[in-house]
């Protein structure tokens, strides 16, 4: 049976933590992701209309073969604000400059746990 009323209302993935649960947890509240919950192995983030779940999970091999898109308004200004704060220098993670994409302008940045987020913008 086809059912063309259910709605799919949100996708939130689980995303490995590293070896260093704390480290992830300081680097999502930098970028600007607030905690919607925490239950101590898992914490729920969001910023705007995006959420992720923060797991308490080492597999490297795992986090660097997973990848994460987020759109965002301005890239430009994203990037800004990346370098007043110095993530990079404070986290110990690698950003790419931005380059274009043939779905727009890309940011990419290899979280703590080696997680590579794509920050896009039109």
């Amino acid at each position: 049976m086809h059912n063309n009323t259910i709605q799919f209302l949100s996708l939130e993935p689980f995303v490995p933590s590293g070896a260093d649960f704390n480290k992830a947890k300081n680097f999502f509240l930098a970028l600007g992701f607030t905690i919607n919950w925490d239950v101590g192995d898992y914490i729920g983030f969001q910023k705007n209309e995006c959420r992720f779940i923060l797991q308490h999970y080492d597999k490297k091999e795992f986090a660097e073969n997973f990848m994460i898109s987020v759109k965002v308004a301005d890239i430009d200004a994203f990037e800004l604000e990346l370098q007043h704060k110095q993530i990079a220098e404070n986290f110990g993670v690698k950003i790419s400059k931005i380059l274009q994409q043939p779905y727009g302008r890309e940011l990419n940045i290899i979280d703590p746990a080696g997680v590579c987020w794509h920050f896009v913008a039109q």
